[in-house]
C-alpha cells in the first residue's frame, strides 16, 4: 500500500496509526462518507508500535481468563464479576464491527488477524483454587460465560494443555476454560482498515511523519508536521484531532495546552517475551493461559503462556517481563522522553507516585536484572518442564501508564483504557493500557458519541451504525437480551470465520 499522501485542511486528523486510530477512521468514514480524514504516523509503516503483533499478547480481551479483572473476593466468599461482563460486552463491539467490515468488503481474510484460541485461567495453591471456583460460579451464571468449564482434576486440565500438568507435583491446581476465546493480530486488522481508509475519497495516510506541534485556533487546530526522511516541515489545519499515538500522546497533549492535560504525567514500562517456535512444544499448547499476579506487578505484567498466530505461523509466548525505560515509544522513542515530560504542573504528582510506588520500582528493577534462568524458573510455575534452550528472549512494546491527580491525590492507572476529551470536544486522546486494543471499537464509539453526536442523531445515521455494530443500542448484558446477543454474536462469529 502506498502511503505518504496528504489532505489539506481535513475535517479530522488522526495522530498514530494503531488500532484506535484505524477503527475510529473507518467508523467515521462509514458514518459520514463525505468526511475528510488525514492520518499521520512516525514509523515507516502503520501499526508498528503497541499494535504490532509482537508488541502485545494478542489476547482478544473478553474478561474470560484475566484474573486481574476480578482482583478481590467479597466477605461472603463471592467474586464481583461485573467488570468482566462489561469487558466481554465491549470486545463484542469489536468482533461485530470487524465482522461487518468483512461483509461490506472493507477488509478481507479474517484469519490473517483473528483466530479461535481457548482462554484459560490457571491457579495453584488452596486459596487461589477457592478464588477461581468463586470466580467461575459468578461468571457461569451470566449468559456471556455459560459455556465456561472448571476443573481441579490434573487429567482434565492436562487435556486442555499438557504443558501445564506434565511434571507437576501435588500442589492443588484449578483452571477454567472457554473455547470461544481468540488470538488477535491487532497490527494486521489496523493495516487492513487503514488500507481501506487510504483508498477512500478525501482520505490519506502519511507514514514517516511526526506531528511536532499542535496549537488551538479559532476553527480548530493548527498542526506542524515533519517529514522524517526529508526534514521538510509542513503545516496543516483541522477541526478535530484524535491523539492515538500510544506513548507519544502525552507530549502532544502537553503541547496542546488544554486544561484537561494539566497535571498529567506518564510512567513508561518496557516489556519482554520468551518465545518458543519448536513445533513439538507448540503443538502441546493450544490456549492462552493467564495466571496469578506477581506482587507489585502492574496489570500488564500478569504472567501468561500464549498461543500466538503471527504471519501465518504458530508460536508460544510467555511473559511479559517488565523492564525499566525512559522511552515512550519502542521504535521512534527517545531516552529523553520521560525527562522532557516532567513539567511544573505534574512534578508534584510524579514525585508522589515515586514515593508511594516503591514496590513497583523494586519490581521493575528486579525484572530488568533477571537472568534467562530466572525467567525460565518463573515460567516453570506454568510449564514445569520448560527448558532454557527451547526459548529466546525478545523485546516487546512499551506502555506508558497514565499518571494523574485523582481527587487531589496522585494516582497511577494500573488498569483501564481512558479517553481524555477537551471541553469543546475538538480533541480527544487515548490514555491507559490493557484491555485497550480489544475494546478499541467501544472506545472510539464513545468518541463518536461525544464529539460527533450529529452523526447518530438522524435515522440514517442510526441505521448506518446498526449495520456496523448491531448491538450498539442494545444492552446485551441484560438477561432479557440474551437471545439477541446470541443471534448477533453468532453472525459475527460466522463473518470472522471463527
Amino acid at each position: 500500500m502506498k502511503y505518504n499522501e496528504h489532505i489539506l485542511n481535513p475535517d479530522v486528523v488522526l495522530i498514530g496509526s494503531g488500532v484506535m486510530s484505524a477503527n475510529l477512521g473507518a467508523l467515521l468514514k462509514k458514518l459520514s462518507p463525505e468526511m475528510s480524514i488525514q492520518v499521520y504516523e512516525v514509523t515507516d509503516d502503520v501499526a508498528e508500535e503497541s499494535s504490532n503483533g509482537w508488541n502485545n499478547a494478542g489476547t482478544g480481551h473478553a474478561g474470560i481468563c484475566e484474573l486481574s479483572y476480578t482482583p478481590h473476593r467479597e466477605k461472603d466468599g463471592s467474586v464481583d464479576v461485573s467488570n468482566v461482563i462489561k469487558i466481554f460486552e465491549q470486545f463484542e463491539y469489536s468482533r461485530q464491527f470487524w465482522g461487518s467490515a468483512i461483509e461490506e468488503g472493507m477488509i478481507d481474510n479474517p484469519k490473517e488477524f483473528i483466530n479461535p484460541v481457548p482462554h484459560l485461567s490457571f491457579v495453584h495453591g488452596a486459596d487461589w483454587v477457592d478464588f477461581l471456583k468463586a470466580r467461575y460460579e459468578g461468571m457461569k451464571a451470566h449468559h456471556f460465560f455459560s459455556s465456561m468449564d472448571y476443573s481441579t482434576e490434573t487429567e482434565t486440565i492436562g487435556s486442555w494443555s499438557s504443558l501445564l500438568t506434565d511434571g507437576r507435583g501435588d500442589v492443588p491446581i484449578a483452571a477454567t476454560k472457554m473455547d470461544a476465546g481468540t488470538d488477535v493480530n491487532f497490527g494486521n486488522v489496523s493495516r487492513k482498515l487503514l488500507d481501506w481508509l487510504n483508498n477512500q475519497d478525501k482520505c490519506a495516510v502519511a507514514t514517516g511523519h511526526r506531528v511536532i506541534d499542535i496549537t488551538k485556533s479559532a476553527k480548530g487546530w493548527e498542526l506542524k508536521i515533519k517529514n522524517l526522511k526529508t526534514g521538510e516541515i509542513r503545516n496543516n489545519a483541522c477541526k478535530f484531532v484524535f491523539v492515538g499515538a500510544g506513548g507519544g500522546s502525552l507530549p502532544l497533549l502537553q503541547k496542546s495546552g488544554i486544561p484537561e492535560a494539566k497535571g498529567l504525567g506518564g510512567f513508561p514500562i518496557g516489556g519482554q517475551w520468551l518465545v518458543c517456535d519448536d513445533p513439538a512444544i507448540v503443538e502441546k499448547h493450544q490456549a492462552k493461559v493467564y495466571g496469578q499476579p506477581a506482587d507489585a506487578a502492574p496489570t500488564m505484567a500478569v504472567p501468561h503462556l500464549d498461543t500466538r498466530i503471527l504471519d501465518g505461523k504458530k508460536t508460544l509466548l510467555f511473559g511479559p517481563f517488565a523492564n525499566w525505560t525512559t522511552k515512550f515509544l519502542h521504535k521512534k522513542g527517545s531516552f529523553a522522553d520521560l525527562p522532557f515530560s516532567v513539567k511544573p504542573d505534574n512534578l508534584s504528582t510524579l514525585i508522589k507516585i515515586g514515593l508511594t510506588n516503591l514496590d513497583l520500582v523494586k519490581y521493575l528493577f528486579k525484572e530488568g536484572t533477571q537472568s534467562m534462568d530466572d525467567r525460565i524458573k518463573t515460567m516453570q510455575i506454568f510449564y514445569p518442564e520448560a527448558k532454557v534452550e527451547d526459548w529466546k528472549l525478545i523485546d516487546g512494546g512499551i506502555r506508558v501508564q497514565a499518571i494523574k491527580k485523582t481527587d487531589g491525590e496522585a494516582g497511577i492507572v494500573h488498569y483501564g483504557t481512558e479517553v481524555l476529551t477537551s471541553a469543546d470536544r475538538s480533541i480527544s486522546a487515548l490514555l491507559g493500557a490493557s484491555p485497550g486494543a480489544s475494546v478499541s471499537v467501544h472506545v472510539v464509539l464513545d468518541v463518536v458519541k461525544k464529539c460527533f453526536p450529529e452523526l447518530l442523531e438522524t435515522e440514517e445515521g442510526k441505521a448506518r451504525m446498526k449495520a456496523l455494530i448491531p448491538v450498539w443500542d442494545v444492552d446485551i448484558k441484560k438477561p432479557e437480551n440474551a437471545d439477541y446477543y446470541r443471534e448477533t454474536a453468532a453472525k459475527a462469529t460466522a463473518q470472522l470465520g471463527l
